[in-house]
């Protein structure tokens, strides 16, 4: 098998846990690290055992020995970083959100298209064996027929108007932060909606503090959703059927626990899991390039453009 050579943009905890995840998946390697100084760089690639540090993203888009490209940097890089990468005709993997807007991200699919490079975003959630295994629920009847979804995320965070929860340049707010989770979950299982409510309780810096989002989709379904900084949430999702519930528990958008609930009667549904979750979004990437296509049939340039449209209209 060939050996796939990441790159990894960005040396914060999430790019940690992204090759803790590579670690577990067959024929990848952290190949190379940058950062915006050789110093970050050099530091990370010593506690992760990356073989090359660069100190200028720059340097490690224009390496020849990097197949793919993993982005971690902060929300409002995401858009910069990923234009770079696909000039330089390499294959991202993209942190949510995938960019600040819907604009952003047009530009974005369309220079994928344009160069014929592979572009997804790293929704990690998506990719779980969890959700998979809700979705086969869901098909098999197991619910009868699925009418609403009640999902939310939330945690006490401290306010700082220099944090990246907070600061509106720096892509803050909860509905881009974590109320992404829920959204997710609600279109993946119920589409696109018809109709989109939202109401929010901003921080002094003008990015949403707490937000609760009613969508409406076809079908009569429905999605009652909240993301919050101001308070821990229960952070789990209930998928409400006609005759039964499945839940994901807390953390639901992690590798977790879920439970059917029929008649009254609740029971455990297995999954297996490897890993620590990120190691799965990596196989559908190598999975993706080792076929030549360009997007995955899982998380595809239209789903991640309906997901920041939507996204864009509760934010107004």
């Amino acid at each position: 098998m060939k050996t796939t050579n990441w790159g990894i943009l960005g040396t914060g905890k999430i790019a940690g846990k992204f090759i803790e995840g590579l670690e577990t998946v067959k024929g990848a390697k952290a190949y190379a690290v940058a950062s915006r100084t050789e110093e970050k760089a050099l530091e990370f690639a010593n506690q992760y055992s990356v073989q090359v540090a660069y100190g200028s993203y720059a340097e490690m888009v224009n390496d020849p020995l990097v197949d793919v490209i993993y982005i971690a940097t902060p929300n409002n890089l995401h858009y910069e970083n990923t234009m770079l990468c696909l000039h330089a005709g390499k294959a991202v993997l993209c942190e949510k959100p995938f960019a600040l807007n819907s604009s952003q991200l047009k530009e974005m699919i369309a220079l994928a298209k344009a160069k014929k490079v592979f572009l997804m975003e790293a929704l990690w959630t998506r990719f779980l064996p969890t959700i998979d295994k809700v979705m086969g629920l869901i098909a098999s009847g197991a619910i009868g027929e699925p009418h609403m979804i009640k999902a939310d995320f939330g945690f006490k965070a401290n306010y700082s108007p220099e944090s990246r929860l907070f600061d509106p340049a720096l892509g803050g707010g909860s509905v881009l932060d974590i109320g992404i989770y829920p959204l997710f979950l609600s279109m993946l299982l119920f589409g696109k909606p018809t109709a989109v409510k939202s109401l929010a309780i901003n921080a002094p810096t003008g990015t949403d503090m707490s937000t609760g989002m009613l969508l409406s989709h076809d079908k009569g379904r429905l999605s009652v959703l909240a993301s919050s900084f101001a308070v821990s949430l229960e952070t789990k999702a209930e998928i409400v059927g006609t005759e039964g519930t499945i839940t994901l528990h807390r953390m639901f958008h992690m590798p977790t626990s879920i439970s059917l609930t029929v008649n009254g009667k609740t029971k455990k549904v297995p999954v297996k899991l490897k890993g620590n979750g990120y190691n799965y979004e990596a196989e559908e990437v190598m999975r993706c390039l080792a076929k030549g296509q360009l997007e995955s049939e899982k998380m595809p340039h239209s789903f991640s453009l309906d997901l920041m449209e939507v996204i864009d209209e509760i934010l107004k």
